[in-house]
């Protein structure tokens, strides 16, 4: 990255009002060559100005770089070789909370695995270790499905989802997924039509969580009838452990049809950007 004296900085800056279009585009373009390190000048840049013109300037500015931050971690999230749920879901966390950082996120997840944890049982037959963590993340920590503001884009924010307590299928299956594999049990998402699911799948056993329901346990043959109930031609996959990227994938769409709801086009068509990255 090219570096810049401070006054370099204000005098670009100050040419962003330019009303000569050219000046103003070549400008812009500088700026963004920057790449996001000069985020936090740019910010002071705007709480000291009190032209309300290159206030939005920046403003337009800052979201363009951050944007293209979340798509550069998302694209390199894509290539790696574990592909990291957590990572995956504090990448789509910046897209609406940019400062969000990667450790926080961690600490608050470890910290309701842990809660978990304390109460948890490894000689216990599965039922039971399920019963387990259904009690904590539902009655003692009061996780529970936020059916008054279902389609909000807040539902799909880890973080938000952590802070309140409220959360939509794939958000509160993915807090309870993330505990389970913490505490090394054979548990999985479960890609279905209109609701995501659990299944704890072990070579010994086989059943079904719905973690927007407390925790309900349920079997394979409900999912035939839940597909029958849909007229839904059945599919092996409604019955299989998905991916990582199917589940970021998945949020993804949850967040564009959020954003669809509120009338928000712009976002609407850059989470659209960021989903053609997960899944092409």
């Amino acid at each position: 990255m090219e570096k810049l004296t401070a006054k370099e900085l204000n005098a670009l800056i100050s040419l962003l009002d330019d009303t000569d279009m050219e000046v103003k585009s070549h400008v812009r373009d500088r700026i963004i060559a920057l790449g996001s390190d000069i985020i936090p000048l740019l910010e002071k840049k705007w709480e000291d100005s009190f032209n309300p013109e290159i206030q939005k300037e920046i403003e337009e500015l800052v979201h363009f770089l951050q944007f293209d931050l979340v798509k550069h971690r998302l694209k390199d999230w894509k290539k790696s070789p574990d592909q990291d749920l957590l990572t995956g879901l504090w990448i789509l966390n910046t897209y609406q909370y940019p400062d969000l950082e990667f450790e926080k996120l961690n600490a608050d997840m470890h910290q309701i695995y842990f809660e978990v944890w304390t109460a948890f049982r490894n000689d216990l037959q599965p039922h039971e270790q399920v019963r387990i963590i259904n009690g904590v993340l539902f009655n003692q920590l009061r996780f529970s499905a936020n059916t008054k503001n279902f389609h909000s884009p807040g539902n799909s924010m880890l973080s938000n989802v952590i802070d309140t307590k409220r959360g939509n299928p794939i958000s509160l299956a993915a807090i309870y997924l993330l505990v389970g594999k913490k505490l090394g049990l054979p548990i999985y998402g479960v890609n279905l039509p209109n609701l995501f699911v659990l299944t704890y799948k072990s070579k010994d056993i086989t059943f079904y969580i719905n973690a927007f329901n407390k925790g309900l346990v349920f079997s394979r043959q409900d999912i035939s009838n839940y597909l029958e109930h849909l007229k839904i031609e059945s599919r092996e996959e409604y019955f299989e452990p998905c991916s990582s990227e199917d589940i970021v994938a998945r949020f993804l769409r949850n967040m564009v049809v959020a954003f669809e709801k509120l009338g928000e086009v712009e976002k609407v068509e850059e989470v659209k950007e960021l989903l053609a990255i997960v899944s092409p």
